[in-house]
């Protein structure tokens, strides 16, 4: 069986005899298709070492070289982004068309990149005090980790690496375990590209890998995605060490519904927002904050669409896959059971599933649950699969409150044909990236993606310009010269090389 190896200094690093391997399942049938190399402390060291080596020679690389190695990255992405879909599609479970709408969106941030020349341009003032001029400009900062999470094993990490490489960083790259190929394989498309070797390297492993990557101080920044508990754990370690650090934590996003609203539209925003991807987003719509007097209608409506998802294998004519593992897929059940037994009513029970897949797959259906109070586990835990949850409220104020009361900040929406409404409700609400009557606000690559409270440690958001500006650090210098210098006769038409 083959076994998935780290990728260091351009290469594939063969797997040590002694080391220790974990399994990689196809979450549609149930089986082991590989097994994955967990490094050990001294193979992470060994890629910060490499990509501490190779960061002087990337970062002093033209800025013209490195935007025409990501230009190249991003053709061949668009040209095999089929392949990156499907083993997509086999390690973590989501529908093929799924798999492809995340390597478009990740590559909208390689996109963002390939303009890094503008975005590193510093300012220019002549003459400021008499015969000084000041300017500024923007550096790399040397080792960049990052740390991503299953549920997006090409996306997240698309989201750090094209910024932090155009930029002038080298990275040491740390998929989730559970799916870990795609890493490889962008890995892979790198080279390709013409990527210098060390650039950009993978380790893959467990508690340990992320522990060397938080301490070493040959890193400089760290990048992570994941759970709350654990992006607080990153963020206070490597902060600690002297990192700078984005943590992107969890979330609980609330879709809220007013009596205005195209109950039509909100219904298919709220099956779509909730069940895609088997609800492991952290962009994913887990609870429906419906006003009382069209709560009873909207239920009806996400329920009858709710039944017809097809449920099974991602390679087939499915609607949603599994979870990723059978040990998450039992925990999200023991959710629907806590919410049934603290007196939920279960309108849609995905717990009895008959899935269109070979073999035992970790599959879960279409779960709906109505008179959710804020107090049951299956409100207040980001339970991270695909379970809806309907908390009705009077009306918009006591909607919003709950919203605002909630620990986590990442995303949320209003559904209204009231502009004025929508308006007092992006102002108001305390939470990081808002849609009105768009379900998952994912914001395009050019703005920033980010959350509030604890969706997010740490003061900077991923991609964008705030991404760019995570990534370097800011000179400013100020220069006065007595005399004038002549660089001599150059007839030559002047190139940017």
């Amino acid at each position: 069986m083959q076994t998935v190896g780290h990728w260091i200094n351009g290469q594939a690093a063969p797997p040590r005899q002694d080391a220790r391997l974990g399994d990689v399942y196809n979450p549609a049938t149930g089986k082991v298709v590989r097994r994955v190399e967990l490094a050990t402390a001294d193979q992470v060291r060994e890629a910060i070492t490499v990509a501490a080596q190779t960061f002087p020679t990337w970062r002093e690389t033209s800025l013209s070289k490195r935007t025409g190695i990501v230009f190249r990255f991003r053709e061949l992405l668009n040209e095999r982004k089929d392949e990156l879909a499907a083993i997509i599609t086999e390690e973590h479970g989501k529908v093929l068309s799924d798999a492809l709408g995340e390597v478009s969106r990740g590559q909208e941030v390689v996109e963002f990149a390939c303009g890094i020349p503008h975005l590193l341009k510093g300012g220019f003032t002549e003459n400021a005090s008499t015969g000084v001029d000041v300017h500024s400009v923007r550096q790399p900062l040397g080792v960049s980790a990052i740390i991503a999470p299953f549920n997006f094993p090409a996306m997240v990490p698309m989201w750090f690496f094209p910024v932090a490489i155009a930029a002038g960083n080298t990275v040491v790259l740390k998929p989730s375990e559970k799916d870990p190929s795609a890493a490889n394989w962008m890995a892979e498309l790198w080279r390709e590209a013409g990527l210098p070797d060390g650039v950009f390297n993978v380790v893959h492993g467990d508690k340990e890998a992320v522990d060397t990557l938080l301490t070493d101080p040959q890193v400089a920044s760290v990048s992570f995605v994941g759970s709350t508990p654990i992006a607080k754990y990153v963020y206070e370690q490597a902060t600690a060490a002297g990192k700078r650090v984005q943590a992107l934590g969890g979330a609980k996003n609330h879709m809220l519904v007013l009596p205005d609203a195209d109950l039509d539209l909100a219904a298919d925003a709220a099956v779509s927002a909730g069940y895609g991807a088997a609800g492991e987003r952290c962009m994913a719509i887990s609870a429906v904050v419906a006003v009382d007097s069209v709560a009873d209608e909207l239920v009806a409506k996400i329920a009858e669409r709710a039944k017809g998802l097809r449920v099974g294998d991602g390679t087939r004519e499915t609607d949603m896959g599994p979870l990723i593992t059978g040990e998450h897929r039992d925990r999200v059940a023991g959710y629907v059971d806590a919410g049934e037994q603290a007196g939920a009513e279960v309108v849609l029970d995905g717990r009895d599933v008959e899935p269109d897949a070979d073999g035992s797959g970790f599959f879960l259906n279409p779960t709906l649950l109505d008179q959710v109070k804020p107090d049951m586990t299956v409100y207040t835990d980001e339970i991270f699969g695909p379970v809806l949850s309907v908390v009705r409220v009077e009306g918009y104020e006591e909607g919003l409150a709950l919203i605002n009361a909630n620990p986590y900040g990442n995303g949320t929406a209003i559904f209204t044909n009231d502009g004025g409404a929508a308006r007092k409700f992006q102002n108001e609400v305390e939470v990081g990236m808002i849609g009105v009557n768009v379900p998952i606000p994912v914001p395009m690559s050019y703005y920033s993606f980010g959350g509030w409270k604890n969706s997010l440690f740490g003061d900077t958001h991923a991609h964008g310009m705030e991404g760019v500006h995570f990534f370097t650090r800011g000179k400013v210098v100020t220069t006065r010269w007595l005399d004038p210098s002549h660089a001599g006769l150059q007839l030559g038409f002047p190139t940017n090389a």
